[in-house]
């Protein structure tokens, strides 16, 4: 979208959303919820601060951010007094002092090093930081993540780390050719969230459930997300620089 003007793009935006939104609303319902069940995230990576605020203006409440430095460098940009931030990216230990008081949320907690680190730092800060746990849903090698078999057994490792509540789960989707591929995957992400929420351990709160992007979020719905990470759909096609 390089070649549109900036009236163009914002107006490519609200047609964006007001499209997603609609969607949003008809999976949701057909899941047995309301649209009010289900959170839109915009994913704000390598996207301008001016159609970021564009974006909060049309109603946007949530941004996620992948890299550190980059929310860091936009934060003074954007308008979130009604707008909050995740970090949804991969988050190395020697950036956590950076982050730690910066968003709301720290969704892509993969290892229980990163998590001590993480309540650590908030420690220091005087607070608690919410995070969810990134489970790799598709046993891919390149992703990070925890496996679906040793996920509630590191859950409640993390659960006694002081500075830091569990507030639910999130996953990257592997890439599938056909629906039924796709929505079995957020299905069992589904199931995990519900068993370990029924277990009611201390510190643990199945509250979030962060799956589906741009391309996968209505079937995600379907299977019980409550938060849908949607970039390209609403900001059009990323531009690397």
């Amino acid at each position: 979208m390089e070649w549109l003007s900036d009236e163009q793009r914002f107006s490519a935006i609200e047609e964006n959303l007001k499209i997603i939104n609609e969607e949003i609303a008809a999976a949701a319902i057909a899941s047995g919820r309301n649209q009010q069940d289900v959170n839109l995230m915009a994913v704000t990576k390598t996207v301008e601060s001016r159609f970021i605020n564009h974006a909060i203006g049309c109603g946007i409440k949530l941004i996620g951010e992948n890299k550190v430095q980059e929310i860091l460098l936009k934060e003074p940009e954007l308008n979130l007094s009604d707008c909050k931030a995740h970090l949804i990216g991969h988050l190395q230990s020697n950036k956590v002092k950076k982050i730690v008081g910066k968003v709301e949320t720290i969704q892509s907690v993969d290892s229980v090093s990163i998590a001590k680190e993480i309540g650590k730092r908030s420690l220091e800060a005087g607070i608690t930081t919410k995070i969810l746990l990134e489970v790799n849903a598709g046993s891919e090698e390149s992703k990070f993540g925890f496996s679906a078999d040793e996920l509630f057994e590191r859950a409640c490792e993390i659960s006694g780390i002081d500075g830091v509540s569990i507030d639910g789960l999130m996953c990257v989707a592997p890439i599938c050719e056909k629906e039924a591929e796709i929505r079995a995957v957020f299905s069992n992400m589904h199931r995990m969230f519900i068993d370990i929420g029924a277990k009611k351990i201390d510190n643990i709160n199945m509250n979030v459930l962060s799956m589906g992007m741009s391309g996968d979020y209505k079937e995600a719905i379907l299977e019980g997300a409550n938060l849908v990470r949607v970039g390209s759909a609403i900001f059009g096609m990323r531009i690397y620089r």
